[in-house]
């Protein structure tokens, strides 16, 4: 068993100073986990400059996996680990099989959990928190709250579960609401790790920068790294001129095509990988993949952009 030496206080700390992966997870023909092709593609991601690798995340269809798959993807992504990057471990569905999950992403080498919402319920904010510390108890890894769908937290119950559970040490949003996330960041200020994570997460990085949330996950990183690289890097330098133009020749275009179905926000990260030819295999149900037209459209956004950058 390989237990993380990294506190959560340092994991926190380490995943706000660069750009976050949410690889995918890939499967073969069959639907089953392929490991070698997996390991192979996170070794890939970890060639370039990262901050942290989400493994089984929402981008690597955690709601797809059952908890023992999930600990599988933990460690097949701790195996292909560089240096001190710590690997973050999707986390969710009820309060019992999220601590079985943390505990198992915890044996597996997991350096802190990213918590999903719970599966289907609506709840209080009383029951959310003790959703939340349960997860923070059952283990001594970090943990980032994700606030999103059917699990939002405002700033006074995030705030007394900070003060009980000193592992709780990020948030990423997922909700949008500017105002809440002003509040959060007001009272909570550098005790929390603040990640973007509206998908695109790209679209929002400018704004959520100036309310403190210094990274963001990047699905498109899957495919694209070296651009995914390059629009942090302006977001953060103040190279707003440089981001519009990306918004614009790219992220635009590509969020259309992401609208055009039901849960395709993780069906055209597999299709861009296909187009690079990093193939991962399909999507599980009840997700579907691209139509073949939608692809090709993809496939010519990329070759595009890819262009330009050559060019540039």
């Amino acid at each position: 068993m390989h237990v993380t030496t990294m506190s959560p206080e340092a994991m926190g700390r380490s995943l706000g100073e660069g750009l976050l992966s949410f690889p995918v997870t890939h499967f073969d023909a069959d639907g089953r986990f392929d490991e070698a092709s997996y390991r192979a593609h996170c070794a890939w991601m970890l060639e370039h400059d990262l901050a942290g690798l989400f493994a089984a995340g929402g981008t690597g269809e955690f709601f797809s996996l059952t908890p023992a798959e999930v600990v599988q993807v933990v460690a097949a992504a701790v195996a292909e680990r560089r240096g001190r990057l710590p690997v973050i471990s999707g986390c969710g569905y009820g309060t019992a099989i999220a601590t079985e999950i943390a505990r198992g992403a915890e044996a597996a080498g997991a350096d802190g959990l990213l918590l999903l919402p719970p599966y289907l319920v609506g709840s209080s904010q009383e029951g959310l928190a003790a959703h939340v510390e349960a997860v923070c108890r059952a283990t001594g890894l970090g943990v980032i709250v994700y606030n999103r769908d059917n699990a939002v937290l405002d700033d006074e119950t995030l705030a007394r579960l900070c003060e009980r559970n000193p592992n709780l040490v990020g948030f990423k949003d997922g909700v949008g609401d500017i105002e809440l996330m002003t509040r959060i960041f007001v009272r909570m200020g550098d005790r929390l790790t603040y990640i973007g994570g509206l998908p695109t997460a790209e679209t929002f990085a400018t704004p959520y920068l100036t309310m403190g949330v210094t990274t963001y996950s990047s699905a498109i990183f899957n495919f694209l790294p070296q651009w995914a690289l390059g629009f942090y890097r302006a977001v953060r330098g103040g190279d707003h001129a440089h981001v519009q133009q990306q918004l614009r020749d790219f992220v635009m275009p590509y969020l259309n095509l992401r609208n055009r179905g039901r849960g395709y926000a993780v069906s055209i990260v597999k299709a861009g990988m296909r187009v690079v030819g990093r193939d991962a295999g399909p999507v599980r149900t009840p997700l579907t993949d691209l139509t073949p037209g939608e692809h090709e459209e993809l496939r010519a956004l990329i070759e595009r952009v890819e262009s330009i950058a050559r060019a540039a």
